[in-house]
This record gives structure tokens, sequence and C-alpha cells, in this order.
């Protein structure tokens, strides 16, 4: 988690943020650096190695962040409220989220992306063994509904091992879990450059524009994640 804290760490305030000094054309911000592998390919799910963990951190975000104490804190998710003797779960999405390809993220898409997780990984399927249906209440709620009560919902939501729950476009997301996604499109802070990918050689990223952070300090994979670079 080293890399993403310096690309993703919060920002500190200017000295001379105040002086109102004439604006200078900076040239791009740019960061370089080496992974310890890698990334044969850009499917999150499918690839289960750190590499594909790291890149997924910058492309997509998650329902829930895990904090530096490894709690669960809301991240893409507004709040949620649990019902029915702890076997229905509510999320309600934060207000203008939106992926990569300009489409707004709905909570079709997060239950595409449960599903399609929910089948490669263990917790996921610790999970699904216990869901009983998935529906969309609207754009921005879903809900859980489970046969019986799981209390580690928040914690299986926001692991920060591999694979972890990452959600893509419902187009994305209804590909078969066995199959390698061919796109990265996630809602995250950095696009994926798909042209200048070289496997084997290299990958890049651009600063996501229309990416809002939550307005809270970082903690790991929790809280506001503030690009400090344009490209990576």
């Amino acid at each position: 988690m080293l890399q993403r804290r310096h690309l993703l760490g919060g920002a500190a305030a200017l000295p001379f943020a105040s002086i109102g000094a004439p604006a200078i054309a900076q040239a791009p911000r740019v960061l370089r650096y080496v992974p310890h592998a890698n990334l044969p390919n850009i499917d999150p799910f499918t690839n289960t190695a750190f590499v594909a963990r790291d890149h997924a951190f910058l492309v997509y975000d998650q329902l829930y962040g895990m904090d530096e104490k490894f709690q669960p804190r809301p991240q893409m998710v507004e709040g949620h409220v649990v019902e029915n003797d702890g076997k229905t779960w509510r999320f309600t999405l934060r207000e203008g989220l939106r992926f990569h390809d300009n489409t707004p993220v709905r909570g079709r898409d997060c239950i595409a992306s449960i599903r399609r997780w929910g089948r490669r990984d263990a917790f996921g399927q610790v999970l699904m063994a216990r869901v009983a249906d998935m529906v969309e209440a609207s754009d921005r709620v879903f809900e859980i509904r489970l046969n019986a009560p799981f209390p580690k919902m928040l914690d299986c939501l926001a692991k920060v091992t591999t694979s972890c729950l990452f959600i893509m476009p419902e187009r994305l997301a209804n590909v078969d879990p066995f199959t390698n996604i061919t796109e990265a499109v996630g809602s995250g802070p950095y696009r994926f450059i798909q042209n200048e990918w070289v496997p084997g050689s290299m990958l890049a990223y651009a600063r996501n524009a229309d990416y809002v952070p939550r307005q809270e300090a970082p903690s790991m994979t929790a809280g506001g994640k503030i690009t400090h670079f344009d490209r990576v």
C-alpha cells in the first residue's frame, strides 16, 4: 500500500496560497515507478496478484474502504440501513458518481459487480451463500437480502486483500467471471490509458478530473483520495 499512499495522500496547504501570485503554467506532474511484477491482465477479479490490486485501486472505487484501524468506512456509499433482523441491507450511493465513460454509477452496476466478484473471491463466496436476492430500488439505492444474518458484511465489501470488491459498469460486470475483461473502466481517481498499455513494458494512467473525493482525511483505502499527479 506504500505506493498508493504516495499517490493518493492528503494535500498540505500551500504557505503562499493567500498571496495572490499570478498564474504560471505548470508542466504535467508525472510519477514514474516500477511495480514488483508485470500486470498480465487488467481484470481485478480474475487476477489475484497484488500488482492487479494496485492497478485497480487507481482505476476503480469501492463501496467501503478500510481505514488504518481496519474498520470499514463508507466510500462510494452515502450510508446504509439494516432491517429485518439483520437480513436486509439497504445501501445508498453518493450523488454524482460517474464512470470514466461518463455513465452514472447505479445500483445495478453494484449488484452485477458483487455477483461477479462473489463467484471468484473466497470471502465473497461466503457472502453469496447467504444472499437470497439483490435488487435495485432506484438508481442510487440497492438492497442485499439475506437468508441468514451476516455480521461481517462491511468487512467483506471493504476487504483489502485480493480479490477486493471494485465497482465496474454492469456491461463489464456481466462478463463471465472466468473470462478476463478487456477494458478497465471504473469510477476511481485515475483513468487507465488503454492504448498506451504495452504488456511487460508500460502501464499509463491519467488523473480523473471528474473524480469527487470524500471530504475526509485519507486513511489506508478509506477517506478522501486526493490525486497529486497528472499521469502515472
